[in-house]
């Protein structure tokens, strides 16, 4: 039993790095240390505790969590730092020895960190409690509210598919998820709370059901008899496991949105053999087609990574030119960074940090081209929009269906209040370029 005394009257500072997933892991942690009286600091105070959930995506991830950890060490000298996620359970020893941190636990420890919080205060005696993430085969549930209307649903952890620049399955370990009951129970609890929309998240989270009978289709069937949630979203799926019977479940479903986020990763089949990713692009053009043929409105985001080992000028020039041929709605574009460890370390070609940037310049604008086209096709027709109650000095705002983001104009405060959490049907105006988003009127 926890001595709530070791918590009671205390504090709590939460800070996340990283994807959607790690926010929603987050969160969990969070409410459990509230249910032992630990509650969250606000403006001017100073936490007993701070709880940092770590990413290690990217050379950058780890520099700004040793920053966040140094900053917030100096600012609050006497809190206890406690550290998790992927930057402390690839890099325990260096999480360690950085100022002020208490407890370094691994990345499937985290539901256990008001143990740890108990045993270290008896005696203040530094923790590191990671293990070997190959032995890791438990699932973690997790739900979180997002700082606006969405809520994040965790239904997969880990990724079997090492893919060479990669370092999740060396942080995360092997694929593993719910139970559809359990997951199905949680979106429940999200429609009692009020939740309008859920994102479903994960690692893979195509890879749903592995070793089992169910998968991700049997998942989302289910998902979608949920009564009180509006809006569902498939966070990223991987194009192999974007099967066409979860495309056309979309396409006939109320509640999922016509919205898809997909990692191509490169547009030259050369750097997919190299990155030993699980398809080519004639399969990703596929997807695309069959999306755009069934669900003509629906958004289309993709990853892509740019300056990768082995990515040739004429490799890059193939991909470029693949990509300007998708009818996609933006691109997510990431620099390439590499990983200690990983399989990319071997492979000759090198791309000089200019090169890399430069690229990254071209395909940014690639994407605000994309991003640009796409919105306006939609410029004077009416879609739904999941209103959120805006942030001092912002206009009333929200996501449509089809995940374009509107500013409603002419709506005092008052107003927008009771407008927050609904959905309305709105009339979309022209792009604001600037802000990635389109001005709006209410149709009521």
């Amino acid at each position: 039993m926890i001595d709530k005394t070791t918590f009671d009257n205390r504090t709590a500072l939460f800070h996340t790095f990283g994807c959607k997933l790690n926010f929603a892991e987050t969160s969990t942690v969070a409410r459990m240390f509230a249910e032992k009286g630990v509650r969250r600091i606000t403006p001017g105070e100073t936490p007993d505790f701070i709880v940092i959930n770590s990413c290690s995506v990217t050379d950058l991830a780890d520099k700004k969590c040793r920053q966040a950890i140094r900053s917030l060490n100096r600012r609050f000298p006497d809190a206890a730092i406690i550290v998790t996620g992927c930057y402390a359970q690839l890099k325990s020893d260096e999480v360690a020895s950085l100022p002020g941190v208490q407890i370094v636990a691994g990345i499937d420890r985290k539901l256990e960190l008001c143990d740890f919080v108990e045993k270290w205060s008896a005696d203040h005696q530094p923790l590191s409690l990671v293990g070997d993430v190959r032995d890791i085969r438990s699932f973690m549930p997790s739900c979180s509210r997002g700082d606006r209307t969405r809520y994040f649903l965790k239904v997969q952890d880990g990724c079997d598919y090492w893919c060479t620049y990669c370092t999740i399955p060396k942080a995360r370990g092997r694929s593993r998820s719910g139970s559809i009951d359990m997951i199905v129970s949680q979106a429940r609890e999200v429609a009692a709370d009020g939740g309008k929309e859920i994102v479903i998240t994960g690692v893979n989270i195509g890879d749903f059901g592995k070793g089992r009978d169910d998968n991700f289709l049997d998942l989302i069937r289910e998902l979608d008899k949920v009564d009180g949630i509006e809006r569902y979203r498939i966070s990223s799926i991987e194009p192999n496991l974007l099967t066409d019977e979860i495309i056309e479940f979309v396409a006939g479903s109320r509640r999922f949105m016509p919205h898809f986020h997909i990692p191509l990763q490169s547009g030259s089949d050369e750097v997919l053999k190299l990155m030993r990713r699980h398809y080519d692009t004639a399969t990703f053009a596929g997807k695309i087609e069959k999306i755009r043929h069934i669900i003509p409105d629906a958004f289309i985001g993709v990853d892509l990574i740019v300056g990768a080992r082995g990515e040739t000028d004429e490799c890059f020039a193939e991909s470029k030119a693949f990509i300007e041929g998708l009818d996609i709605s933006r691109l997510h574009v990431f620099t390439y960074s590499e990983r200690p460890g990983t399989r990319a370390l071997e492979i000759d070609h090198i791309v000089s940090q200019e090169e890399k940037h430069r690229r990254t310049r071209q395909m940014l604008a690639v994407s605000e081209r994309k991003l640009d086209d796409f919105t306006r096709r939609f410029t004077g027709t009416v879609r739904p929009v999941l209103l959120e109650h805006p942030r001092a000095g912002h206009p009333l705002s929200g996501f449509t269906d089809n995940y374009l983001k509107v500013e409603i104009e002419g709506i005092d405060a008052a107003k927008a209040k009771t407008l927050d959490n609904t959905i309305a049907m709105v009339k979309l105006g022209e792009p604001i370029a600037e802000r990635e988003s389109i001005k709006a009127t209410l149709k009521i």
